[in-house]
């Protein structure tokens, strides 16, 4: 039997609202995903902690604050000191559109905005797994 994907599910900084978080964590959860939501609040170093822990497969953060440049270069920073530089990390929340591009030059894989439809989110994470792990096989 296939393990399913683990996707762990962030919201850093200081941002308070999570049911959007809650919402695609839950639509993972009924897509056969594994999925650890770590709760508000959360530092870039707790969230890679968690990430490390849980050996999670993919690293998912939401943030509506407004400092997703500065959260998202910091977990990716700390992915790759810990390793962790193979793990897809994508986002969703309130983020402008001009900043996808710089986020994704960061090593964002993906960028959700409000209104994707959670399937969506599931599939690109399946199709991540799924070539992160023919990569494995074949690298």
């Amino acid at each position: 039997m296939k393990k399913p994907i683990k996707v762990l599910v962030a919201k850093p900084g200081l941002d308070g609202h999570d049911r959007g978080a809650k919402v695609v964590a839950n639509a993972l959860r009924d897509a056969g995903m594994e999925v650890i939501y770590t709760g508000l609040h959360q530092t870039p170093e707790m969230i890679v902690e968690a990430a490390i822990q849980e050996d999670a497969d993919v690293i998912a953060l939401s943030i509506l604050s407004g400092a997703h440049m500065t959260l998202f270069k910091r977990v990716r920073s700390l992915m790759e000191e810990n390793d962790l530089a193979d793990v897809p990390l994508i986002g969703g929340g309130i983020i402008p559109d001009q900043d996808v591009g710089p986020l994704k030059d960061l090593g964002v894989r993906e960028v959700f905005g409000p209104g994707t439809d959670t399937r969506e989110i599931a599939k690109f994470i399946r199709n991540l797994f799924e070539e992160n792990t023919s990569k494995k096989k074949t690298g």
